[in-house]
């Protein structure tokens, strides 16, 4: 699933692409990922692309509609294989296409999905402010205070915690193991035993590692490409996410991967020691082509 960088990466790139555009018509496709492809097809021709936006994982095309009045945005979540890009109207669709938006400017603005484990719906009004209450700080903005207190406030293991989008948005299996590796923090580790210096270090890891990845566009497992195509690169810096059995970068000790609030979790065992009364933790199931277990990949499906 793409995570915080690679959707910042997108929205970037489409905010540069398409903000200031009218689209004039839409074609669908498969419809089963869009909560409300009627309101798609009623309301998004004559509307005009006000700005691309994330909002955790999810793009917000903000649009001032044909029809005047309530606050509207076109929410789109890309799921495993979905890719958004403006295309020029005699360039060939590529298969698995489900939303073609003709723009002013001749372009096409077409979604692209071929196992459709994304989401899309056009929302305005309370419905929208509905929609993006429910999540929880975006990390790149919280304080240090807030983040202590949304991670210390808790029971739960800091690994459930920093993929639980109802206390940051945005973060996802790669970025958390990767953050919880710098900060030396095993991902078992309860929320509530984290100690003040240790949330901090976390936080400043956290922020620093999610820059660094938008500066690099973001990481290409397997499907990820930006909003003209190209694939991100900060995969090639990856220090322990898909990295099981090779040396950590810091000590050389081995990485292991084991299943920590359902998700497969990489980590070092000598870095990251292991909290009191967690066992060794059950072992990960094989890595399918792409990065993910089948457990993961549906949790991550069902969990968007």
């Amino acid at each position: 699933m793409p995570e915080l960088p690679e959707v910042e990466t997108v929205a970037r790139g489409l905010q540069r692409e398409i903000a200031g555009r009218r689209v004039v018509s839409v074609t669908l496709g498969k419809t089963d990922f869009m909560d409300n492809p009627g309101e798609i097809e009623r309301l998004l021709p004559g509307a005009m692309i006000r700005g691309v936006e994330r909002y955790g994982k999810f793009m917000l095309l903000r649009l001032q509609a044909a029809e005047a009045g309530e606050e509207a945005a076109l929410l789109v979540h890309l799921g495993m294989t979905g890719a958004m890009m403006p295309k020029a109207v005699g360039e060939p669709q590529a298969k698995h296409t489900h939303l073609v938006a003709l723009l002013d400017d001749g372009r096409e603005l077409r979604y692209v999905d071929p196992r459709r484990f994304g989401r899309m719906a056009l929302l305005r009004g309370e419905g929208l402010r509905k929609e993006l209450v429910r999540f929880g700080a975006d990390p790149l903005e919280v304080t240090l205070e807030e983040f202590r207190r949304r991670i210390r406030e808790r029971r739960a293991r800091i690994k459930a915690l920093l993929l639980d989008q109802s206390v940051l948005r945005g973060v996802g299996n790669i970025y958390a193991d990767e953050s919880l590796w710098k900060a030396r923090i095993h991902p078992a580790q309860l929320g509530a035993r984290i100690q003040p210096k240790q949330a901090e270090t976390l936080y400043r890891s956290l922020q620093g590692i999610l820059q660094r990845a938008i500066a690099l566009r973001g990481s290409t497992i397997s499907d990820f490409q930006d909003a003209e195509g190209a694939p991100g690169e900060y995969q090639l810096h990856h220090r322990v996410y898909g990295r099981e059995g090779k040396a950590c970068p810091r000590c050389k000790t081995a990485i292991r991967r084991i299943v920590v609030a359902g998700r497969s979790s990489y980590f070092c065992p000598n870095c990251q020691r292991r909290p009191g009364g967690w066992k060794r933790g059950r072992r990960a199931k094989p890595v399918l082509q792409g990065g993910a277990s089948k457990g993961a990949a549906k949790v991550a499906a069902a969990g968007k």
